[in-house]
């Protein structure tokens, strides 16, 4: 999936030529790795690089390995760095590599390196304990160009603090409906999008969401339920269901504290937003122990506070949990009940046209939106 965001990646290229270091910041299913694609597309392989940097931080070893097999963007003959002795060298190896490739072009080499602090992974290694600090001054000073991306957003933050100033955060905004409706084009090129206000309000503008919505809703009927497709999208073994669970796991994973972190998600999903004495009260455990294990949850972004309230940060997530953090799988009617409770404070308009979001439990035998199997929560009008 590439979304294609006109307005964003304009502004992204406009960082770029200004030469400054844009770095994006979008959690799951925002659509950051989309972005760094369609950059890719728009400046030309033959002067811009697409690199998933979290898929090859391993050792910093066969990263400078990964990292400079697979670029395209190469430096001239005889300028390649040589093969590390070190995981320090390997490191100051793939600094020289983008240098070097950029020397080596008439053209500007830009670099587009997603999930890029994972680098923070080779500080156990020996030379490389401050190895995020040194990549944001060797970058700084490089004379190739860069988009960085990170899921991370309170890392990020933390880490650029005091970057220099040729480092520009940029937030990925929500899709807007004309998002929406472009991204529908995808599926359906001749036909109007009559939900896509209500897919834009329900995925919480996140593109992942709403493309997985999008493709339920294009081989349906213009007169679909939007609400019915979402329900049917979190039946145990659906698309967005699997999507949340990705979400929900990499996160947890990322953090400390998994379990404690699993039961405050449980009792934020239950009701939001709480302070940390209510949350201390039902996790039966000390506010200093819990001010500890929110600040985790905060710093991979699956809560955030505001007014010393927590809430989650993804409303899809907080539905998730709400349905699949419990010892068996939900029924099709406890899906339907909760999507309804969810499509209603996204969508206060179903409450004064009569709720039709009732009509989630509709079922046409003939029509499935994921999957052959037949069921009642999958198979919708």
């Amino acid at each position: 999936m590439v979304v294609e965001r006109p307005a964003l990646e304009r502004r992204l290229l406009d960082v770029l030529e200004a030469g400054r270091i844009p770095v994006v910041l979008g959690g799951c299913a925002s659509g950051r790795t989309s972005l760094l694609l369609r950059l890719e597309h728009l400046l030309g392989e033959d002067a811009a690089q697409y690199l998933d940097f979290g898929a090859a931080a391993t050792t910093p070893e066969r990263c400078f390995h990964a990292v400079t097999t697979a670029s395209r963007l190469k430096p001239g003959t005889g300028a390649m760095p040589p093969a590390p002795s070190t995981p320090r060298a390997a490191f100051d190896g793939l600094m020289a590599f983008f240098d070097r490739a950029a020397a080596a072009r008439q053209r500007q080499a830009v670099f587009l390196l997603d999930d890029v602090f994972d680098i923070r992974t080779f500080e156990n290694f020996p030379g490389l304990r401050q190895v995020q600090h040194d990549l944001i001054s060797r970058l700084s000073s490089s004379p190739a160009g860069f988009v960085l991306a990170s899921r991370f957003t309170a890392r990020s933050h933390r880490l650029l603090r005091d970057a220099p100033a040729r480092f520009e955060v940029v937030h990925i905004p929500p899709l807007s409906v004309p998002d929406v409706e472009l991204l529908a084009r995808r599926f359906d090129s001749v036909r109007t999008v009559p939900h896509a206000a209500a897919v834009a309000a329900l995925s919480g503008g996140q593109a992942g969401y709403a493309h997985i919505m999008l493709e339920a809703l294009s081989g349906l009927s213009p007169s679909a339920d939007p609400v019915a497709a979402l329900a049917a999208l979190f039946a145990p073994d659906s698309r967005l269901t699997a999507r949340c669970r990705e979400s929900y796991e990499f996160r947890l994973q990322s953090a400390r504290g998994y379990g404690a972190l699993k039961a405050i998600l449980g009792i934020l999903a239950d009701d939001e937003p709480q302070n940390l004495t209510e949350i201390a009260l039902r996790l039966l455990r000390t506010p200093g122990s819990t001010k500890d294990y929110l600040s985790w949850l905060e710093d991979v972004d699956l809560i955030a506070m505001q007014g010393k309230r927590y809430s989650y940060v993804d409303p899809l997530l907080r539905l998730y949990v709400r349905l699949y953090a419990r010892p068996v799988p939900p029924t099709d009617a406890q899906i339907v009940h909760e999507v309804r409770s969810y499509a209603l404070s996204k969508l206060p308009s179903l409450a004064s046209a009569g709720t039709p979001a009732a009509a989630v439990a509709s079922v046409a035998p003939d029509r499935a939106i994921d999957g052959d199997r037949p069921s009642g929560i999958i198979e919708i009008d």
